[in-house]
């Protein structure tokens, strides 16, 4: 078992554990170490690889790692990765993942009603952003609260849509929408323009600061807003004034400071403010587990 800390929101820390797939592996988890891996763990990644030649025994490896933690840490979320997307072809990739998925939601059903949400995920597109991107929202404490504050913000300031990205990560942990865009992927090419703008500062030894794009059909503004996170604004009313949506984020800046420091005030943060992940690998051979827990260590090392 592999262990890492990713630090989220400044005082929320993520402890992973990477669980390797590998047949000996798995049997250890479950024979000698099952209490140790399962107990009080706050979300369960489990990850496929839908190349496997093996389902009967990965499903029995997911069945198994779905009664310990049952038994353990009843009240875990459980996220499932059906990972390497790609080597499907295109025209059957929904087909082929509905019917991987409508077998795991049944085995879980079956053994305790445990609710498990599931997401097709390949390295060559943005479905591990989106994956990592919903599980770690799971754990953002009070997220209906943050969610309120950021609506009033949009609504202040006539934008169409707000969107609150985590500082080291650069994954979504809020929005707020008032007029929808056609594009689901745009927060993970946002992602990776920046990240890439950032990469670009560093070079120069720049830091990042801020990014504003105008053209006539809206403006965007890519700011530092809190000491944990970056905040986009899109507008597409040419009556409102970039100087006006600058001066209502800085006015809103302290209110979310304030919010987000305690947002940790909850049973996640009890002790010394961390959550535990166990990741397991299930059956994906040689680093499939790696692949989405290096999409998140890699994003925050970004």
């Amino acid at each position: 078992v592999e262990h890492s800390h990713v630090r989220f929101l400044g005082n929320l820390v993520l402890n992973l554990w990477d669980c390797g797939g590998q047949e000996d592996f798995v049997e250890n988890y479950f024979n000698s170490q099952r209490d140790h891996i399962f107990r009080n763990v706050q979300v369960l990644i489990y990850v496929f690889d839908i190349e496997s030649t093996e389902l009967q025994k990965d499903m029995h490896y997911f069945t198994s790692c779905l009664e310990a933690l049952q038994h353990n840490s009843a009240d875990a979320k459980i996220f499932v990765m059906v990972h390497k997307m790609d080597m499907i072809p295109e025209e059957r990739r929904e087909a082929v993942f509905r019917s991987r998925e409508a077998e795991l939601k049944k085995v879980a059903g079956e053994i305790g009603k445990m609710d498990v949400h599931c997401f097709q995920t390949s390295i060559w597109d943005e479905t591990l952003y989106k994956a990592w991107s919903t599980m770690v929202y799971s754990l953002v404490p009070n997220a209906s609260l943050l969610e309120r504050h950021l609506s009033a913000l949009c609504t202040a300031c006539c934008a169409d849509e707000l969107v609150l990205f985590e500082r080291a990560t650069f994954l979504v942990i809020s929005q707020a929408v008032l007029r929808g865009h056609a594009d689901p992927h745009r927060f993970e090419k946002i992602s990776n323009i920046v990240k890439q703008f950032k990469l670009s500062c560093s070079k120069t030894q720049a830091q990042f600061a801020s990014m504003q794009v105008h053209n006539p059909a809206f403006s965007a503004y890519i700011e530092g807003f809190t000491s944990n996170t970056y905040l986009m604004v899109i507008t597409s009313d040419p009556a409102i004034k970039p100087a006006m949506t600058l001066l209502n984020l800085h006015a809103a800046k302290a209110t979310f400071e304030d919010l987000l420091s305690h947002l940790g005030d909850t049973p996640y943060q009890e002790g010394d403010g961390q959550a535990q992940i166990a990741d397991a690998g299930g059956s994906a051979p040689g680093g499939a587990a790696a692949d989405a827990r290096g999409q998140l260590q890699g994003q925050a090392s970004g």
